[in-house]
């Protein structure tokens, strides 16, 4: 029952998240406009880290609400191998991950049924822009950066929590702005899936290689190094 309930709560926080996570550019350009400001400028850019930290915000109160529920498989992983999740095993994982990829198709579905039609043309989702094994590449380093930089601002960095999350906003636009010329980038297996499944891309070798392989694996072993340099071993008390 407590599976089924975590499933539940990773579905319905990853579907908010994809959901408002995908307006970000188009909210972001609006902004920009009416503060007549350019959009791909450096005060676009602060405005659009502004409001990733907002939402960021916004997900994680819910989630906290939800008993702990989270939006991202490859931050699932890496939790899970950095062991900040002692509640966590694998056979909860494996309930979590379809959880969360369903709630991205009801995310991406939910937007697209609301969105107006002006703005319909931006909402594609992360995909391919080179070859295969390059695009691979690339999500999983992206994801072993964006894990790595996860796990030293949440452990390591300062304790206001505006301050925290901005700088997680920042270091995501960094790898955003350098992955875009190869996979979108996602950084996020299930919001990658769920525009995919909107895309009738969903069941390719692509989506699973660049998209989930490469990415879970580059989010493990940013836990498992970050954890082997960083973090102090537990000491076992001598019976």
């Amino acid at each position: 029952m407590g599976v089924l309930k975590a499933a539940i709560g990773d579905a319905t926080l990853t579907s908010m998240w994809v959901f408002i996570i995908s307006t970000l550019r188009i909210a972001s350009t609006e902004v920009a406009l009416f503060l007549g400001l350019q959009p791909l400028s450096l005060p676009g850019l602060f405005i659009s880290t502004i409001l990733n930290t907002l939402y960021v915000l916004t997900i994680s109160f819910v989630g906290r609400v939800l008993g702990g529920a989270s939006f991202n498989p490859s931050t699932t992983v890496s939790f899970y191998t950095a062991g900040l999740r002692p509640d966590s095993s694998l056979a909860s994982i494996a309930v979590k991950f379809p959880a969360q990829a369903f709630g991205g198709v009801v995310g991406a579905k939910a937007l697209l049924l609301v969105m107006p039609s002006q703005y319909k043309h931006t909402l594609k989702g992360p995909f391919l822009k080179v070859d295969l094994h390059t695009g691979a590449m690339a999500e999983g380093l992206l994801t072993f950066t964006h894990n790595m930089a996860i796990l030293f601002i949440v452990l390591r960095g300062p304790k206001n929590p505006f301050l925290k999350v901005y700088l997680l906003s920042v270091a995501t636009a960094a790898l955003a702005i350098l992955g875009a010329g190869f996979t979108g980038p996602s950084m996020n297996p299930a919001n990658a899936f769920g525009w995919a499944f909107i895309n009738n891309k969903h069941n390719t070798w692509e989506q699973f290689y660049v998209y989930w392989i490469c990415p879970l694996l580059g989010a493990s072993s940013a836990a498992l190094i970050y954890r082997s340099i960083f973090m102090s071993p537990i000491k076992q008390k001598k019976a």
